[in-house]
């Protein structure tokens, strides 16, 4: 077996995180990465999938609010705020809680900042309406506040 096939590498972990969190949307990213920098995309797997998403502590509804403020704070990095946004509401973080989210960033990242991060929310939320919520996943109870905790 070999470091794809074999499930206890970092990057079979990483596939299986990225699979579960970010769906279509995170394998989309690493294949735009396949013809440029394929090496970076196994990185991308690799670290923050395969390492650090698969470490104790945190579950990953914690990890993607982590995530998405972190992203919102930036106020420079819209593209990788709107997977993560629907990263977070595949692994149980509600549309309330992430509204709740991008206010507090208001406080310490600037009005801005939580501005930019208020409209990508928008336009995520707006994406998964047209999409239904088959497209989505559990979305349909998380836009009431539901929140389930783990990703399927």
């Amino acid at each position: 077996m070999d470091d794809v096939t074999r499930p206890d590498t970092r990057y079979a972990r990483g596939l299986r995180n990225l699979a579960a969190i970010d769906g279509e949307a995170g394998q989309r990213v690493i294949d735009a990465l396949a013809d440029i920098a394929p090496d970076f995309a196994r990185l991308v797997i690799e670290f923050p999938f395969g390492d650090i998403y698969d470490r104790p502590g945190l579950d990953l509804r914690s990890r993607e609010i982590a995530t998405v403020a972190a992203l919102a704070a930036m106020g420079n990095a819209r593209p990788q705020l709107e997977v993560h946004l629907h990263a977070a509401l595949n692994v149980g973080v509600s549309r309330a809680e992430l509204i709740e989210i991008l206010m507090q960033m208001a406080v310490y990242a600037g009005f801005p900042a939580a501005l930019n991060a208020l409209f990508a929310a928008k336009a995520v939320f707006s994406q998964r309406d047209a999409a239904g919520p088959d497209a989505s996943g559990s979305d349909a109870a998380l836009r009431d506040g539901v929140a389930s905790g783990r990703a399927p």
